[in-house]
């Protein structure tokens, strides 16, 4: 049985490899975990996302959050969570929120640097700031500071960094005071990666993803690399009004380093958890994967949980893989 990764979601005109498997194949989500969820939920609400759906898994002793983007003016109104991009999944353990000395790995700092942030876009860059910062919200760099004022950071309760881009150029926007949070896009996560080159190999022509634009930053020594599910896009896409898109953030030199290497979120310490992608066929992309000699965290066959499988990236950051249920009804989520 074929897969299509066209209706794979990942919430250049350079084709990947076997592009018409997983044409299908969306981005969906993004994994925090954290440490009370009411203040997490209160946080992300009023960025403008809704409480798309709830998993509470009370055996296990953990709940899913999951929240996007859902208004009608959203890319993705009233959509099952199997069929969008951009969500953000919030993972809550029983009991942390009562726990003083629990703490959540934001990783942007050692020893659990890797994943570094999700990140919204915006209609009026300025105004929205200004909207979280009354709310009494912290920020890691306001647009203010440095000398890039066109984009800032948000710190979310556990401190996690969410990135603000604008929709439109923050030049022609300072004079606005008014923001309409049912237009903004859960636009991005990045993750920092070691080698580039496998990185983009695995993204590309194993999960079929497309290159949409690279940023050179030669004089700082990195690249910026966004990739997504959007068939037929050219090499230099404006990213900034699409959802589920994937940022690898690759630091030159990092490469050569046999010793080197970034934490995935899920040892201690812990915090970001993982990437989803949804597909067509569960079963048959798990079997192209298999194929493509993948390595596996969890096949579908694992555990007790037989509806979802994870894969490691080239430096062992966990994707995990779901059926799109409006594709093809298998675990009723």
């Amino acid at each position: 049985m074929a897969t299509d990764t066209s209706k794979y979601k990942l919430n250049r005109t350079i084709i990947p490899q076997n592009f018409h498997e997983t044409m299908t194949y969306l981005v969906a989500d993004s994994m925090l975990r954290v440490k009370d969820p009411q203040r997490s939920v209160k946080f992300y609400e009023h960025l403008g996302m809704s409480l798309i759906q709830k998993i509470p898994q009370p055996d296990a002793k953990f709940d899913l959050y999951f929240l996007a983007y859902d208004s009608p003016n959203s890319l993705s109104h009233k959509a099952h969570w199997s069929d969008r991009q951009g969500i953000i999944e919030l993972t809550h353990n029983y009991g942390t929120e009562n726990d003083p000395n629990y703490t959540i790995a934001n990783g942007n700092s050692d020893p659990g640097r890797g994943f570094g942030h999700v990140c919204i876009s915006v209609d009026n860059i300025q105004a929205a700031c200004q909207r979280i910062e009354d709310a009494g919200y912290k920020f890691q760099k306001k647009l203010s500071d440095g000398r890039m004022h066109h984009i800032a950071f948000a710190l979310d309760p556990d401190n996690y960094w969410v990135e603000i881009v604008s929709d439109n150029k923050a030049e022609e926007t300072e004079h606005i005071k008014e923001t309409d949070p049912s237009t903004y896009r859960m636009n991005h996560t990045m993750i920092r990666v070691k080698d580039h080159s496998q990185s983009l190999h695995f993204y590309k022509d194993i999960l079929g993803m497309y290159l949409l634009r690279t940023n050179e930053s030669p004089s700082a020594n990195f690249n910026l690399y966004f990739l997504g599910y959007v068939p037929g896009a050219n090499s230099d896409v404006n990213t900034n009004p699409l959802e589920g898109v994937l940022e690898l953030t690759w630091n030159y030199g990092t490469e050569k380093n046999p010793d080197f290497q970034y934490h995935d979120g899920n040892s201690e310490p812990q915090g970001f958890g993982h990437i989803a992608i949804t597909v067509d066929d569960l079963d048959a992309a798990c079997k192209r994967f298999e194929e493509k000699g993948v390595r596996w965290k969890k096949r579908l066959t694992d555990g007790r949980m037989k509806n979802v499988a994870f894969v490691l990236d080239p430096d062992g950051y966990w994707v995990e893989v779901v059926q799109n249920e409006k594709l093809k009804s298998r675990a009723n989520w």
